[in-house]
């Protein structure tokens, strides 16, 4: 049997560009070899796409690559893949066929609908979420929109864009201090990994941690400060879900932000965690209820808090391409819910392809 080719691609241009080179390198050692051939494809912090064995150690060391050549994707569904430069000359650039995509992108201009959309106009299966659960998951405001449409727990909020903040920001700051009090989360609507995120204990550092968000993105939301054990649980499925045992995170700083996530090492996991049958099957039920409401498809990864002594549990987030490496939370929930690392690395490709056929059955205007 013909191996399909899968390209892997990783890097990219937001802040959890490192992040995605973790991620990669787990996905492309448990890729089956005997089904696939792994395509590596690296995208620069400025937007280069580069392909071959040497692209993802010159994006890891931040060097200029020595056995990858740069590349350019195809959008043409008869012939979707990569025009890969082999020489000087346009005309010794070479085309490189891709039967399916892994996009291991983490955060902007990866997964936040943007290059799905690219993928979708090519006609190629990929792994994950569309343009729509790509795009909605990545807006926090958006998300918690759908969330309460289909009756989910979320803390409470308000959003502003950035004009609104120049124009309105003694109006905002009492909004801010009436609704939700202190001590709130101010965050950027459209951002990962906890990037450009401020705790804020009072109306004082208001203003500051807004500037700090807007770096960041034209739209920020604050949210009520919620009391609860932070605790993940991933889905897996497509037009059907499943969840796995939920995990907790212990994080090693006031809050799980970018540094107890990747810097500090301190944070710990607790996978599974124990938080009694009545309320994990809560859980459990909440994550599916979460990846429906953006139409999710592929994997996620729901973020909650929980405080099972009150019986209240409230949705934080909902990641649609979440880490992926051996060790990240995602692939542990489901380790630890009986599916191996590439056991669950084979299933997600499944997916992809399954999605495809079902999508490719669609008509996309009537018969003439």
């Amino acid at each position: 049997m013909k191996r399909k080719q899968v390209a892997v691609i990783f890097g990219g241009r937001s802040g959890e560009h490192v992040v995605s080179l973790r991620s990669a390198a787990s996905i492309m050692e448990a890729i089956d070899q005997e089904l696939f051939d792994v395509i590596s494809v690296g995208i620069t912090r400025e937007g280069v796409w580069l392909v071959g064995p040497d692209a993802w150690l010159s994006l890891w060391e931040n060097r200029p690559p020595r056995e990858a050549s740069r590349a350019v994707f195809l959008t043409d569904p008869t012939c979707p893949g990569l025009l890969v430069q082999s020489g000087d000359s346009p005309a010794e650039w070479n085309y490189q066929p891709v039967d399916i995509i892994f996009p291991v992108l983490h955060g902007t201009y990866g997964e936040d609908g943007t290059i799905q959309g690219l993928f979708e106009m090519a006609g190629v299966p990929y792994v994950g979420s569309g343009v729509l659960a790509s795009s909605t998951g990545m807006d926090k405001a958006v998300m918690k929109t759908l969330f309460l449409e289909r009756g989910l727990p979320v803390t409470p909020y308000i959003y502003f864009f950035r004009w609104q903040w120049r124009d309105r920001e003694v109006q905002i700051q009492e909004q801010i201090r009436k609704e939700l009090g202190f001590p709130c989360f101010v965050k950027p609507a459209n951002l990962g990994s906890s990037v450009g995120i401020t705790k804020t204990h009072n109306a004082g550092g208001l203003a500051v941690a807004v500037k700090e968000a807007l770096l960041y993105d034209d739209k920020v939301i604050v949210e009520k400060f919620v009391e609860g054990r932070e605790i993940e649980c991933a889905v897996l499925g497509d037009v059907e879900a499943e969840a796995s045992r939920p995990g907790e995170v212990i994080p090693s700083n006031e809050f799980y932000d970018y540094r107890a996530k990747y810097i500090d090492d301190r944070s710990s996991l607790v996978i599974p965690v124990e938080l009694g049958p009545e309320i994990e099957n809560k859980v459990k039920h909440y994550a599916i209820e979460a990846f429906r409401a953006v139409e999710g498809s592929g994997l996620a990864r729901i973020d909650f808090f929980v405080d099972p002594a009150a019986d209240r549990i409230i949705i934080n987030e909902i990641n649609t391409m979440p880490g992926f490496t051996s060790i990240s939370m995602y692939p542990k929930l489901w380790e630890a819910s009986g599916v191996a690392y590439g056991e669950l690395v084979s299933r997600l490709l499944e997916l992809a392809e399954t999605r495809f056929r079902r999508r490719q059955s669609l008509m996309f205007a009537p018969p003439e």
